[in-house]
């Protein structure tokens, strides 16, 4: 019988290709996703796996925002009643799914970041999330299932196009799955747009009147449909001219200025919000920290050494 048994240099070949093939697999085939240290940080990024199939994980944020509720003037009626809302649902109590909405740069991203600050010790959790990776929030649930934490779902600066899949999935998400997302989370997100669409004069053309009754056409309702499934609605407005000047003065004092240093340099305030187009707590922030590095004690140079100015 002739000898069918390969001999070493075919072997060898046919284990080369088999490895090639092997490193190939490993190029495209998903990672496991990284175990989440829950010990590390109370915020946590949700990061989405590279590959077909790929499992997204829950990376821990290691230096948190320390922002405090005190430090965010002019919008204690709007932290009153998101607060409430997050400590109840702090508390095992029902709590509601919340939109905060308005003028940039009026504290919206900063007071959730206060909130989290606030009340770590009670077990309060963020993650924060990208409105392109909401399609990921089976996953996210899944990953957080079993734990005693209280979750927030952040999503910042909101905004969507109605063919983005992102769109679809927070709507199901809030209030239209057969399953519910889980009963320690809740989503809290921030927008410019309070239904979180852009809208189109053209749409309003397509709006009836029934008697005294107005009717608004398909596409504004769809988009006003997805604002309406977070149950709690919370609005920023611009700041005027006082109420920005009282937080210029909060945050010259936080970084070390007196009183009559503060009240001296409102005047250059106003023409920085004047030159920003905003007189916003962002931009009060903003400018109190440079006008408070600008005029800090410098070291001046002795023969002996130096000494502070």
């Amino acid at each position: 019988m002739p000898n069918t048994a390969p001999n070493s240099v075919e072997l060898s070949e046919v284990l080369s290709r088999f490895d090639a093939l092997l490193r190939r697999l490993d190029a495209i085939l998903p990672e496991q996703p990284a175990q989440t240290d829950w010990k590390q940080s109370i915020a946590f990024r949700w990061r989405r796996g590279a590959g077909l199939g790929a499992r997204g994980w829950l990376e821990p944020v290691r230096h948190v925002h320390r922002m405090r509720l005190a430090d965010l003037q002019g919008i204690q009626e709007q932290i009153k009643r998101v607060e409430q809302n997050t400590r109840q649902f702090v508390q095992g109590q029902p709590a509601n799914n919340v939109l905060l909405t308005g003028a940039r740069g009026t504290g919206k991203s900063s007071m959730v970041k206060g909130l989290l600050n606030k009340y770590a010790r009670d077990g309060l959790r963020l993650i924060e999330v990208d409105k392109a990776d909401l399609v990921d929030l089976p996953q996210i649930v899944a990953a957080i299932d079993g734990r005693d934490e209280r979750f927030l779902l952040y999503c910042d600066d909101l905004s969507f196009e109605a063919t983005e899949p992102g769109y679809k999935a927070l709507k199901v998400a809030l209030d239209g799955s057969i399953s519910t997302t889980s009963d320690h989370l809740l989503i809290y997100a921030t927008s410019n747009r309070r239904h979180l669409m852009p809208e189109y004069m053209e749409e309003n053309l397509a709006t009836k009147y029934v008697g005294d009754e107005i009717h608004p056409g398909e596409t504004v309702e769809e988009k006003i449909s997805l604002s309406e499934r977070f149950g709690l609605w919370v609005s920023f407005y611009p700041f005027s001219q006082d109420e920005y000047l009282d937080i210029v003065t909060h945050w010259l004092a936080h970084f070390g200025c007196n009183e009559r240093n503060a009240t001296a340099a409102h005047e250059e305030a106003l023409q920085w919000a004047l030159q920003r187009g905003s007189r916003s707590g962002r931009v009060a922030f903003q400018f109190a920290r440079d006008w408070a590095g600008r005029h800090a004690a410098k070291p001046v140079s002795t023969k002996r050494g130096t000494r502070k100015a």
